[in-house]
């Protein structure tokens, strides 16, 4: 019988056994499990946007970005092909993160109001960055086996930073997080409790008496934001909510 892609059996990036984030990140970038993503992020450095055909692309997975003792995780989706396959930071350089960055300065997350490139002096406070996939796919769809190989890099993520609260943007990364949980011990509801902007959602880990709370809130796509299904105010209001269930 052949394995799925949703099934133990089907093959999956060997777990990383990283003690640190800077460890855990330097692992990441060396990745090449899955061809089709490998592929697609190097054919996307050099073929390039016109905007940006003098700029040299980073094309490599991008690790997760933030503060190492973050109390909130936020949780996207993969890298954008021109953007933070560009510049080789999560949310950076392209309208997407422009939207996140901005709320998070107001609330006092982040040091400056914009992300351009992974030296422009930028930090965030109590918060760090990640995604469940940390390469660029093919019109922004990971597929399931290339979700599924690079799972363990958040579970190892998640156990190193060990968030009270983790942000998810968008009902990809709500599934996959759920997924990864469930595999660590984690106590997830079933049916799985679905993604919706605003929904909260209190895990414990039996034995250990750890507590993650999941908070929901629509992805800062260019879709969602430019047809104000997603506004400031709405972004603005779910992050102050995560650092008030943080503290």
């Amino acid at each position: 019988m052949t394995a799925l892609p949703d099934d133990p059996g089907f093959p999956a990036a060997t777990a990383p056994g990283a003690r640190d984030l800077a460890e855990l990140d330097g692992a990441v970038v060396e990745c090449r499990a899955c061809p089709r993503l490998v592929a697609w992020r190097e054919h996307v450095a050099t073929v390039k946007r016109a905007a940006y055909r003098d700029q040299e692309y980073w094309a490599r997975p991008a690790p997760g970005f933030g503060d190492p003792e973050a109390r909130v995780l936020v949780v996207g989706l993969a890298p954008a092909a021109h953007g933070a396959n560009r510049t080789g930071r999560m949310f950076t350089g392209d309208r997407s993160g422009d939207f996140l960055f901005a709320a998070m300065h107001r609330v006092g997350m982040a040091s400056q109001p914009t992300s351009v490139h992974a030296g422009d002096g930028l930090t965030l406070t109590g918060v760090r960055i990640t995604a469940p996939v940390h390469c660029a796919p093919p019109d922004n769809k990971p597929l399931p086996e290339e979700r599924h190989r690079c799972g363990p890099w958040l579970a190892r993520e998640l156990e190193i930073v060990r968030p009270r609260v983790a942000l998810v943007l968008g009902a990809f990364g709500w599934d996959a997080l759920l997924r990864t949980l469930g595999e660590q011990g984690w106590a997830v509801p079933r049916p799985r409790p679905r993604f919706g902007h605003g929904a909260e959602v209190v895990l414990d880990r039996p034995g250990t008496g750890e507590r993650l709370t999941l908070l929901g809130c629509f992805h800062v796509s260019q879709q969602n934001t430019f047809t104000r299904r997603l506004t400031p105010d709405m972004l603005d209001a779910v992050l102050l909510r995560a650092r008030a269930l943080a503290a």
